[in-house]
Formats: structure tokens, C-alpha cells, sequence
């Protein structure tokens, strides 16, 4: 009996088996990335940074509308009945955070659609003559695109906290069961599209802008990684045998060393030391961070999975 005990005990921590693969951290990653890029888009071009094309609001809604629809392609791979997909918009629960997802990221493609039409590459411009049309109707009208800016700012907000309450909303599952996942998936989502921005812009005043904000994100999510830790911990036994997984238990190792020392701290001091003007800006902190953003929904799913309300 015991020795059946724990076979079975390997088989559920073993991380090749899990109900969900790949897809579904990927999704959630790239949706809060995405969600990270409306934000900051949206600021900027309720800013009228619209106008100067190194800037994030000029380039990020295109990016946008190719990262979502990859993590929507991750998300229908993962699906069992892919051909009845199209009844998620027949209908909608307001007790299932599917639903709401499913009509959420209808709401975002248009919007940045909309966003992409205030400035459009010179790329599409050149070719593509019925943009033109359309975003010079939009730019026609300031307040336009202050509202478009405004849009996006709050559909981004959604779009990340949806990510998080995703996995809340399952409660059958003790590490998922929390009130901090969805703002720390919105943080960790905009701290990643913060550092795509410094990784690639070719600016020094939004290198510096950007780097700054991401080192306000990083702090504010170690203070809620502890907000989360201590509320798993003071909470029932089964939350705690679920925060353990990650603490000491199978994924520890992921979470401290890659999401913790070079998803935050490592990044978070070299970003410091950068934008004081100790070092010079380096892509190695950007890459750092998202790294450890897409390794946080690994270990946070993973590890969810395998997270019961009763002792095996």
C-alpha cells in the first residue's frame, strides 16, 4: 500500500504529466503581454506620442494583434472540441471566466485595430491605400484618439486580470484559489511588455522611461508574491501543501532561480544601476524579465494541477 502510495505521488509530480501541456502557459503569458502593450500603447497615445514613430504607441498595436492571435492559435490547440469553438458567442455565463474571456478578447481585436489606425507604418501606408482613408478620418479628430487611447488602456487592464482569474475561478485547485493571481498576472504582464519596450526601442528617452517603469513593476510584484505567499501559508492545509509545491516542493527550484533571482531580482538591480547611470542600458535585464514572466505561468499552472483539497 504504501509503495502504491507513492508511485502514485511520483506520477502526479512528475511535470511531463499534467492535464494541460504547453499551450495554455503560453496563452496566459502572451495575454498578459499583450495586455501589458494596450496599456502602455494606450498611455502613449492618449499622450499624442502617436505622432513620433520610435515611440511605443506607433509600433506595440501591431505587435499586439500578432502576439494574441498566436496565443489564441496556443489556446485552440488546446482545446478538445476545436470544431465547436463558435458556441463559446452563442452565449454567455457570467459565472465562467471562459465566457468572459471568449467576449473579452472580441472586444480587444477591434480595439487595437483601432489603435494600429492612428499610425500606420510606412510599410502599409505605401500599399495598403484603405488604412490611409481610416486613419485619416481618426486623426481628424483628437478626441478620437484620445478615447482610442483610453479604450485600450482599459480593455488592456481586463484582458491581464482575466488572465488570472482564469486559473482563480477554478477552485477545485488550492494554489489557484487565490485573490492575488489575477493582479499578479496583470503586473507581471505589464513588467514584461515594459521590458519588450526596452528591449527593442531605439529611443534613449523611452529606454530610460521604460526601464523605470519596469523596475516600479518588479518591486510592486515581489511585494505581491509575498502578499501571495503569506495568504497561501495562513490559509487552509490544503493551500498550504499547495504554496509548498513551489516553495520546497517539485517546482521550488524554477520558481526561486528562474522566475524570483533572474525573472526579478538580477533584472531589477541591473535596471537600477542603468537608469542612475552606474551601467549602460543592457538587453540582458529585458530578456531576463521575460523570461521569467513566461516561466511564472509554467510553474503556476504546473504546478496548480497537481494541487488537491485532499491528501493523496
Amino acid at each position: 500500500m504504501e509503495e502504491l502510495t507513492t508511485t502514485r505521488m511520483n506520477e502526479m509530480i512528475d511535470p511531463i504529466l499534467h492535464i494541460w501541456g504547453w499551450e495554455i502557459p503560453v496563452y496566459l503569458f502572451l495575454g498578459g503581454l499583450v495586455a501589458g502593450f494596450m496599456i502602455i500603447s494606450g498611455y502613449f497615445t492618449l499622450k499624442g506620442h502617436h505622432k513620433h514613430d520610435y515611440f511605443s504607441s506607433f509600433y506595440l498595436p501591431h505587435v499586439s494583434l500578432a502576439m494574441l492571435s498566436l496565443g489564441m492559435f496556443a489556446l485552440f490547440l488546446d482545446l478538445e472540441h476545436k470544431l465547436y469553438v463558435w458556441r463559446l458567442y452563442t452565449t454567455f455565463q457570467i459565472t465562467s471566466p471562459m465566457s468572459w474571456g471568449a467576449w473579452i478578447l472580441l472586444l480587444v481585436y477591434p480595439a487595437l485595430l483601432l489603435n494600429t489606425l492612428v499610425s500606420i507604418p510606412e510599410a502599409f501606408s505605401n500599399r495598403i491605400h484603405l488604412f490611409d482613408k481610416f486613419s485619416e478620418k481618426i486623426n481628424r479628430h483628437p478626441y478620437l484618439i484620445k478615447n482610442i487611447g483610453i479604450l485600450n488602456m482599459i480593455l488592456g487592464a481586463v484582458l491581464g486580470m482575466y488572465t488570472g482569474v482564469l486559473l482563480s475561478g477554478l477552485g477545485a485547485r488550492p494554489l489557484w484559489n487565490s485573490s492575488m493571481l489575477w493582479i499578479l498576472f496583470l503586473t507581471s504582464g505589464l513588467s514584461a511588455a515594459a521590458a519588450f519596450v526596452h528591449l527593442v526601442t531605439t529611443d534613449h528617452i523611452e529606454r530610460v522611461l521604460s526601464a523605470k517603469a519596469d523596475n516600479a513593476f518588479l518591486i510592486f510584484e515581489l511585494l505581491l508574491f509575498a502578499l501571495f505567499i503569506v495568504g497561501m501559508l495562513s490559509s487552509t492545509e490544503a493551500h498550504q501543501n499547495g504554496i509548498h509545491l513551489i516553495l520546497t516542493g517539485p517546482y521550488a527550484a524554477v520558481f526561486w532561480v528562474f522566475v524570483i533571482g533572474t525573472g526579478i531580482i538580477i533584472p531589477l538591480i541591473i535596471q537600477l544601476l542603468a537608469v542612475n547611470h552606474k551601467i549602460n542600458h543592457t538587453p540582458i535585464a529585458p530578456i531576463m524579465v521575460i523570461t521569467g514572466g513566461l516561466l511564472l505561468r509554467f510553474v503556476i499552472v504546473y504546478a496548480g494541477q497537481i494541487s488537491h483539497w485532499t491528501r493523496l
